[in-house]
């Protein structure tokens, strides 16, 4: 998973991890704004050492745009388009407000790490769904986020599942900006790719659209253990 923008100096990475150290030493609230910062030099980083800092929670932060986007309470809107009866824009407040469920699972990426035992909390998709009014020939849905690049798709049967969340928390806080807020995808049985970051879009389409990982050779129906030539423990 690589960005394709300007690679940074060695310098600047190894500064970055004497900055790892001390969101370490000094707490979480250190750490929250190296999470922020080491999300924009992991991905233009030609040296990998970036990866090998200890992100919030033990997660490696990874953007595919050139810079993080932001949006907050003020500014936030989640679209929901397509093949339904009733179109909507909800805010962050709006979200707040729908029933929340809350799954801890672990969470596994591709390239081989695993963080366990997440929590995640938001409203389920098919609660979102329900409210939009699924049209009949509608078979998947596409989302989109406001970085402008990523993008990632599910059949509807998949949309529908209990564990598949719009997410407004995780690992028990609000969503910070470096790991996709204020709300992302969250697909618990899926390899975490699949949960796509700073979602803005949600469209309800006939047929799957391959998304952003998926146009470089990752699979579609990412199931953690079954797909990806990886035999990982599942994580639902």
């Amino acid at each position: 998973m690589e960005d394709k923008g300007t690679p940074v100096g060695r310098r600047v990475v190894l500064g970055m991890l004497g900055l790892g150290a001390l969101g370490v030493a000094f707490g979480s609230r250190a750490q929250d704004g190296l999470d922020s910062a080491l999300s924009q030099v992991a991905g233009k980083d030609p040296t990998g050492l970036s990866g090998l800092l200890p992100g919030g929670g033990g997660f490696r932060i990874y953007n595919v745009a050139d810079s993080v986007p932001h949006r907050d309470a003020t500014d936030y809107r989640l679209t929901v388009s397509g093949l339904v009866d009733r179109k909507a824009t909800h805010t962050l407040a709006d979200l707040r407000a729908m029933p929340q469920t809350r799954l801890v699972r672990d969470v596994q990426c591709v390239t081989g790490w695993r963080v366990p035992g997440t929590p995640f909390e938001g409203v389920r998709l098919s609660h979102l769904l329900d409210l939009a009014g699924v049209q009949d020939g509608a078979g998947a849905v596409r989302f989109t986020c406001f970085d402008g690049v990523y993008s990632e798709s599910l059949t509807l049967e998949q949309a529908r599942r209990d564990d598949v969340l719009v997410a407004l928390r995780m690992q028990d806080k609000p969503v910070s900006t470096a790991h996709g807020g204020p709300v992302r995808l969250y697909v618990a049985p899926m390899y975490f790719y699949k949960s796509a970051k700073w979602l803005s879009g949600i469209e309800v389409t006939r047929d799957v659209r391959p998304g952003y990982w998926e146009h470089y050779g990752y699979e579609v129906d990412a199931w953690v253990g079954r797909s990806n030539g990886r035999h990982d423990d599942p994580t639902s």
